[in-house]
C-alpha cells in the first residue's frame, strides 16, 4: 500500500529562529515518518520581495542547508526548487482560467497591503505587483501538481489552502471528474507558541528571536538577554511564568523539567544560573545541527546536487500530471 503524500513549501527568507524550528521545520520533517514527503524551496514566491540576485541565491542555499541540517533526508524524501519545475507554471496558467478575481481580492496578504496604502493616503494598489496579487494561484499550482493528501500550514496560510481547494473544486466541477485530489490542511494543534526574549511570541517583527544556528558564544550572549523579573537569588520562583523555563521545556525531557522546576520553587537559584542551564541544554541539542549546517553551507556543490536530483524527480511527476491535464482539457 502506497503512503499518502504530504507537501511542504519553504520560502527563503533568511536564517530561521527557534520558533520557526519548533513551529514549522521539525513538524514538517517528522511527517516523513508516515508520509511520502515532498519539500520545495519557493524561490519564485521569494522573487516578489527579493530583487537582489546574490541575496536570493544566498537565501536559497541557506534554506536548503538549514532543512538538511535539521534532518531532512534527501534519499528518503523529495527536495527541489520551485523554479526548476516549469510544469508548475504551466499549471498556474491553466488555473488562472478557473480563478475568480474576487477570490484574489480576498487574499490576506493583498488586503493587508491595500490597507497599509489606504492608511498612508496612497493609491490602494501602490507597490503591489501581480506576483503578490496572484500568489494564491501559484501556491495552488505548487500543491495541485503533486496531488498531495495533506499540506502542513501555519494558521496564517490556512486561507491560501482553502483557496487552493476552491480552485481545484471548480476545475473538477467543470469537467465532471476528479482532475485534482482535494488536499487537507495539516495545522499542528499541539504546536505551542514559542516564547521570545521578551516573553511575547518569538517573531522577527518583535526583534525578540534566537536565530537557530548562532555560534556557541553568540548563542550564550543572546540567551543572557532573556527578560526576567527582579526576584532575588534567595526567593522561590514560579517556573510556569518564566520566559527561561518556557524555552527550557522545548529542549528537555519531562525529568529534566521536573528537576529544574523543583530548584526554581526551592529558592537559591538566580536568573543567571537558570539562563546558563538553558544555554547548555540548547547548545547540546543545536550544536550537531549547527556543525552540519556549517559543513553544508561551505560545500554548496553538495546542495546543488541534492536540488538537481530532487528537481529532476519532481519534474518527472509534474510532467505526467500536465500531460494528463492537457489531454483532459483539450489542449493536446
Amino acid at each position: 500500500m502506497e503512503r499518502k503524500i504530504s507537501l511542504t513549501g519553504v520560502k527563503p527568507t533568511g536564517m530561521p529562529h527557534i520558533g520557526n524550528y519548533f513551529g514549522a521545520i521539525k513538524p514538517a520533517i517528522d511527517l516523513a515518518k508516515d508520509y511520502d514527503a515532498r519539500y520545495f524551496i519557493a524561490d519564485y514566491h521569494a522573487l516578489n520581495s527579493i530583487k537582489d540576485p546574490e541575496e536570493l541565491r544566498s537565501m536559497i542555499y541557506e534554506v536548503a542547508a538549514v532543512w538538511l541540517a535539521c534532518g531532512l533526508d534527501p534519499s528518503r524524501t523529495l527536495l527541489y526548487r520551485q523554479s526548476m519545475v516549469p510544469e508548475t507554471f504551466d499549471l498556474s496558467t491553466m488555473l488562472m482560467a478557473f480563478t475568480p478575481k474576487g477570490l484574489m481580492n480576498r487574499a490576506h496578504a493583498y488586503k493587508a497591503q491595500v490597507a497599509v496604502n489606504q492608511e498612508r493616503g496612497k493609491d490602494p494598489d501602490d507597490g503591489i505587483n501581480m506576483g503578490l496579487f496572484t500568489y494564491p494561484v501559484l501556491m495552488a499550482a505548487d500543491i495541485l501538481i503533486f496531488d498531495p493528501h495533506v499540506v502542513p500550514v501555519g494558521k496564517d496560510q490556512v486561507q491560501h489552502l482553502e483557496m487552493t481547494v476552491d480552485i481545484a473544486e471548480a476545475v473538477n466541477r467543470t469537467y465532471g471528474k476528479e482532475l485534482f485530489r482535494i488536499p487537507e490542511a495539516r495545522v499542528n494543534a499541539e504546536t505551542k507558541v514559542v516564547t521570545g526574549l521578551d516573553g511575547r511570541k518569538m517573531s522577527k517583527s518583535y526583534d525578540n528571536t534566537i536565530p537557530l544556528f548562532l555560534p556557541r558564544k553568540k548563542l550564550q550572549k543572546i540567551v543572557m538577554k532573556i527578560v526576567t523579573n527582579s526576584q532575588s537569588v534567595e526567593e522561590p520562583k514560579d517556573p510556569e511564568t518564566c520566559n527561561i523555563f518556557a524555552l527550557y521545556k522545548l529542549f528537555t525531557d519531562e525529568k529534566q523539567q521536573t528537576d529544574l522546576a523543583a530548584r526554581y520553587r526551592a529558592g537559591g537559584m538566580g536568573w543567571g544560573h537558570a539562563k546558563q542551564e538553558l544555554f547548555e541544554q540548547m547548545d547540546s541539542i543545536l550544536a550537531p545541527m549547527r556543525d552540519e549546517y556549517d559543513r553544508l553551507i561551505n560545500d554548496r556543490s553538495y546542495i546543488d546536487e541534492v536540488l538537481r536530483k530532487g528537481s529532476e524527480k519532481a519534474r518527472e511527476i509534474a510532467s505526467r500530471k500536465i500531460t494528463f491535464l492537457r489531454k483532459e482539457m483539450g489542449l493536446s
